[in-house]
């Protein structure tokens, strides 16, 4: 919304929106700034401020929580490859969520709680951030993660609009025990969307399942989005297929 024309979505996949990373116009400069704000501040000053004791599980698990950013979270399973004990590794996310490193998207309850997935989903407030921790190249977003990095960003401006603009909105996200999910469900008083995100220009029938199933077990949902790459809008089957700045445009602010 800020960056208005100067929007750059290979540049926002690579190395994230923090303004003084964004505008650096050099692209090594920008990269090796990243690296040091990420060593400098989240792994020094972070645990200074929340008093770490034991620094090395809290750097372990700052990797991982960058590993694990925009997926289901599982403290348990994040505090054993941690080396870390659940209350320990519990706490630990607790000082990234209040020092705003990262934030939860909850688990829908929706009328279909026997059959819900209950874990919660863990993003990292900045993609470029998360993308330096995990020493991923920062020339160009990896294939293989353009759609978790475009969900990322999804979840970014969700997160960050909603608050300002909607205080009474919220944010879940649907997945099913036997593996039918949708990205987002955005709670807006007597609306719902179901928000799926993909990474594709061309969507397939397939793209459709989870939107379509939210909507079958829950007769709320009064939208259903899928956020694209494509080049223009379209309905398919009741769904809405938005490209990325249509979407963005339907938010507030």
């Amino acid at each position: 919304m800020e960056l208005g024309a100067d929007f750059d979505l290979h540049r926002v996949l690579a190395h994230g929106t923090l303004p003084g990373i964004y505008r650096e116009p050099d692209p090594e400069t920008r990269a090796t700034d990243l690296r040091s704000y990420t060593d400098a501040y989240l792994r020094e000053e972070v645990q200074a401020e929340a008093l770490v004791r034991n620094v090395g599980g809290f750097a372990r698990l700052l990797d991982l929580v960058a590993a694990a950013s925009g997926r289901i979270l599982n403290v348990h399973n994040l505090s054993q490859d941690a080396g870390l004990g659940y209350e320990t590794a519990r706490r630990y996310l607790e000082v990234l969520e209040d020092t705003l490193v990262a934030f939860r998207v909850p688990a829908w309850s929706g009328s279909d709680r026997a059959n819900l997935i209950r874990h919660g989903k863990l993003f990292l407030f900045d993609i470029g951030v998360r993308n330096a921790l995990l020493r991923r190249p920062l020339d160009r977003p990896l294939d293989d993660e353009r759609g978790l990095l475009l969900e990322h960003l999804v979840a970014l401006e969700l997160h960050q609009r909603l608050p300002s603009f909607l205080p009474d909105a919220t944010l879940h996200h649907y997945r099913t025990r036997h593996g039918v999910e949708v990205d987002f469900v955005l709670s807006l008083g007597r609306e719902t969307w179901g928000i799926e995100v993909k990474s594709s220009r061309r969507v397939h029938t397939s793209m459709l399942r989870g939107l379509k199933a939210l909507a079958y077990r829950n007769p709320s949902v009064t939208r259903r989005i899928l956020v694209c790459l494509g080049p223009r809008a379209q309905n398919i089957d009741g769904v809405e297929v938005l490209p990325l700045e249509d979407f963005l445009e339907l938010l507030p602010g």
